[in-house]
């Protein structure tokens, strides 16, 4: 079965990331399925909204560690620069497309899923989901969007804190400071999301995409621009004594002890 599934339910795509055995984390063969789904629906002149959601009790638990930790010992900085870009496809496909993008969410969506979901137009999760980016806990940066993002949805203070204590939040707190769009219960999750999808159907789909695309213009226009430095920040990061103790800690399965600590 495909890593990532497709649903048409009339003018609406799901598109579906079907790796819930590893809760749906984030490797190279899901992102290039992702952006292909992603672009087959912006092209498609019959589907005037996407979803993105994820199969099984979790949207993601993120980028694919033992995938970003292989490459950081085999192919250094040039492997993970591509891993990078193979990953910020996706967000950037979903943000530059003139259809609105809903990301659902359930059980959790963490570091670079929530990267993903950053890039949505709107994210809308179960009250009981936990997000947040944990990137600086394993000594790296949120780099495939995640800096550059969240400070124009939640400000630049929220972004701060959310980003430099690496710490996860409930979605309702999310929604309390302009993360998450809207929540509900785990229960009532298809039906917020059917619900928003409606709204959004009873709009005029030129004026909905042209409203998009001036609105992200005016609320990042410098994102090329932040979106190079988070890598180069990242290439610093990957270098440091840090990154590669946080790697060795995974791999055995413990927790890093970060220099000065």
């Amino acid at each position: 079965m495909s890593i990532v599934l497709t649903e048409d339910r009339g003018r609406v795509r799901h598109v579906v990331l079907n790796r819930a055995e590893k809760r749906n984390a984030m490797n190279a063969e899901l992102l290039l399925a992702a952006k292909e789904a992603l672009v087959q629906a912006a092209a498609d002149p019959d589907v005037h909204v996407v979803v993105l959601r994820g199969e099984g009790p979790m949207f993601s638990s993120g980028v694919d560690l033992t995938e970003l930790a292989a490459g950081a010992g085999g192919g250094g900085r040039s492997q993970l620069r591509h891993f990078r870009e193979l990953f910020l496809d996706v967000p950037n496909t979903a943000e530059r497309m003139t259809k609105p993008v809903i990301c659902q969410i359930q059980g959790g969506c963490i570091g670079g899923a929530l990267e993903v979901a950053l890039g949505c137009d709107f994210r809308v999760a179960s009250a009981d989901a936990l997000v947040g980016l944990p990137e600086v806990r394993l000594g790296l940066i949120p780099d495939v969007g995640g800096s550059s993002r969240l400070p124009a949805l939640v400000g630049l203070g929220r972004a701060k804190e959310l980003i430099m204590t690496g710490k996860l939040i409930p979605a309702e707190e999310g929604e309390r400071i302009g993360l998450i769009t809207r929540t509900a219960p785990a229960d009532g999750l298809d039906d917020a999301v059917g619900a928003l999808v409606d709204e959004l159907l009873q709009c005029a789909p030129i004026a909905v995409g042209l409203a998009k695309r001036v609105m992200d213009a005016s609320a990042r226009p410098a994102l090329s621009t932040t979106l190079e430095q988070e890598v180069t920040a990242q290439e610093i990061c990957v270098a440091s004594e840090d990154f590669a103790e946080a790697a060795q800690a995974f791999m055995a399965k413990r927790q890093p002890v970060f220099a000065g600590r």
